[in-house]
């Protein structure tokens, strides 16, 4: 093992580092990526201009993007690019919707029921009783309580950073 000597100002071996460094980052460099040879292309004449068609769009309602080929019968165009494919993939169907807990589905009940119910009566200028006014309130105040408490206190996965492709 070589010490270096501190009276030294200059160090060989870190000099011997750096441009080992410097090559390496200087192969990189020339190394980099695919180079591509493109060869300058010929002198052309432009191509000629088309003369539009005699009705708009050539017959189709088309954006500028030209996605959509309707007809102005008013059927699709059988030339799509975008139709799908007569044979191909066919994705199974989705699993069903999980059921809601009873005991959720009335705090959720309670939560967007109640303000709705207020507002439509606020707006609608209809007078409900103080008492049904308080149960209201307390039925969004308790419904958001018992979601809160009864919300999981750790993620599904420890790992899951939230992400999804």
């Amino acid at each position: 093992m070589v010490v270096p000597d501190p009276r030294d100002p200059r160090d060989e071996r870190d000099d011997r580092d750096q441009t080992a460094d410097e090559l390496a980052w200087q192969a990189i460099v020339d190394n980099f990526g695919e180079r591509v040879e493109i060869d300058e292309p010929a002198a052309e004449e432009p191509p000629a201009q088309e003369q539009p068609p005699a009705t708009p769009f050539g017959g189709r309602f088309a954006d500028a993007s030209g996605f959509a080929t309707w007809t102005t019968s008013g059927e699709l165009d059988a030339e799509d690019p975008h139709e799908p494919a007569e044979e191909g993939y066919v994705p199974p169907p989705p699993p069903p919707l999980p059921r809601l807990a009873p005991d959720r589905a009335l705090a959720w009940a309670g939560v967007f029921g109640s303000p709705v119910v207020l507002l439509l009566a606020l707006l609608l200028s209809v007078s409900i009783p103080s008492w049904l006014g308080y149960l209201m309130i307390a039925g969004f105040v308790g419904g958001f309580g018992y979601l809160v408490v009864k919300m999981p206190r750790e993620p599904r996965d420890p790992w899951d950073d939230g992400a999804q492709v």
